[in-house]
């Protein structure tokens, strides 16, 4: 499948005469090298799209905190922490002491484990459309199991989503994270409530479940509004589709999720990233009459994996979800707004065009005068590209289509530091910019 216009940097490595390349290929040989070797044991040099960027992606040594060491030991104030998984940042003292204890004592066996039932109760504690939850390893497999659910419960076949959402990568969800409509899989504009209607009315029959974020992420940090989530809420139920709601990146925006905030009641609802505490997990919860498909005594849909609920998994994530407070969460909404605030006028300062996308502990950067509308296209790829370069030459490491997460133990001070390397960062992208920005639409 053809890569979306947002992750092609390939503009970076035709800047022969970039000092922001040259410097990022002066700073960063060892990783170089370790790229080169991985094209030889990887296929396209990584196990997972995301961490490539060109003209290579950095290789890590280490990470504590808020910091990132590389292999040629510059570090990084780290603000993505893994596409929001690291909620607490990285190596976090008592994430790190529970798992430890529970690996000494075991780190997986084919039967249950106490620490399941605690990571389960806090989901049920938190989110009140959730009755129980199913752990999987990842949000992708929740995705699967969703859909299974869903078409199991329905006995129909397809799924609606939003162009550009992003539910994982199973076939029926990367069609339309890529904005294509497939076999299986119909789309929507994402917050058009009658987009979905006007779908939803004419292939309700044939519709299992409505898949919908709550804040599109990949797509671009883009908040849905409150009446679309409820309209198409309602829409879904007349047509007789479950809904599932992907909280797999927005849990960390409250404490009871953003369905608690809006007060949105999904059939299901996917969990992962945070609820691991760092390491691989994904879940779907819902209501009991629901969920009861998968009770052995009436078994109707088989579900079963070798390292789902792995105790490990489940004590990390316990102490992570524990540690979530409502407090924390407002640290790093605050924070979030700070540099959001710094990165804005420094841009104004170097003469860039420049939007934000904003939502909680989460942004998304443009270099345009407004950002595109949940769209994984963009028409600044070579700024961006090339941003993300100036970025990491002054320390920072954020996601190269702009994507910034920030952590609960990031500090003010530092706050003060990555807005004081930004703006550097950005007067070095201005330096060489002119023959990067797009011309004007029309």
């Amino acid at each position: 499948m053809t890569l979306p216009v947002a992750e092609k940097t390939s503009s970076v490595a035709a800047g022969a005469s970039s000092a922001i390349l040259a410097a990022y290929l002066r700073r960063t040989g060892k990783s170089r090298q370790a790229h080169a070797r991985a094209r030889i044991l990887l296929p396209g040099g990584t196990s997972r799209q995301a961490g490539y960027w060109e003209p290579y992606p950095l290789t890590f040594d280490s990470a504590e905190g808020v910091y990132l060491r590389d292999l040629d030991a510059n570090r990084y104030f780290d603000l993505i922490n893994n596409y929001t998984a690291m909620v607490h940042g990285h190596a976090y003292g008592p994430i790190v002491e529970a798992a430890r204890r529970q690996a000494a004592r075991g780190t997986g066996w084919a039967g249950g484990n106490l620490a399941q039932l605690e990571l389960a109760g806090q989901i049920v504690e938190r989110v009140a459309a959730v009755e129980q939850v199913r752990f999987t390893n990842s949000g992708t497999e929740a995705g699967a199991l969703a859909l299974n659910i869903a078409r199991k419960i329905t006995g129909r076949p397809k799924l609606l989503m939003a162009r550009f959402g992003y539910h994982g990568s199973l076939m029926e969800f990367e069609c339309g994270s890529f904005g294509h409509q497939g076999p299986v899989t119909l789309l929507a504009t994402y917050n058009d409530l009658a987009d979905f209607e006007g779908v939803l009315a004419e292939h309700g029959g044939d519709i299992a479940a409505v898949f919908l974020e709550p804040v599109l992420g990949s797509g671009g940090v883009v908040s849905g509004a409150p009446a679309f989530l409820k309209g198409v809420q309602a829409a879904a139920r007349k047509a007789g589709a479950l809904l599932v709601l992907d909280e797999v990146l927005t849990l960390r925006f409250g404490h009871r999720g953003v369905q608690g905030t809006l007060g949105l009641e999904p059939d299901l609802t996917m969990f992962g990233k945070l609820i691991g505490g760092g390491y691989p997990v994904g879940a779907v919860g819902g209501k009991r009459d629901l969920l009861r498909i998968f009770d052995p005594a009436d078994l109707k849909l088989f579900h079963t994996g070798t390292f789902n609920a792995n105790p490990v998994t489940m004590v990390a994530g316990g102490v992570a979800l524990s540690h979530l407070t409502p407090e924390a969460i407002g640290r790093m909404e605050a924070g979030a707004q700070t540099l959001k605030d710094a990165l804005t006028g420094a841009a104004r300062k170097a003469g860039l065009p420049f939007s934000v996308n904003h939502h909680g502990s989460c942004l998304n950067l443009y270099f345009s005068d407004r950002p595109p509308h949940a769209s994984m296209v963009r028409q600044d790829t070579a700024l961006i590209g090339r941003f993300h370069l100036a970025a990491m030459n002054r320390g920072l490491f954020l996601a190269p289509r702009g994507m910034i997460a920030l952590s609960t133990v990031m500090t003010p001070g530092q706050l003060d530091e990555i807005g004081q390397r930004a703006a550097a960062a950005l007067a070095d992208l201005a330096a060489e910019a002119e023959d990067l920005i797009p011309e004007p639409a029309g």
